[in-house]
């Protein structure tokens, strides 16, 4: 199993400690280790690049 990193529920996120998550937003992924599920029927090509795109922390 691979992981479709162009579909629109999958996130990979950096949290401020530097440890990366993925995950998928429709919780359909294998857990351990991370995968997308052998012809997922939830797929969804992303429609816009992710590339370069940062979120700033919140201020909280």
């Amino acid at each position: 199993m691979s992981v479709q990193d162009d579909c629109r529920h999958y996130i990979r996120q950096t949290v401020a400690s530097g440890e990366r998550t993925e995950r998928c937003r429709l919780g359909v992924n294998e857990q351990l280790p991370f995968a997308c599920p052998e012809g997922c029927v939830f797929y969804e090509p992303r429609r816009t690049s992710s590339a370069g795109w940062q979120v700033p922390p919140s201020r909280g």
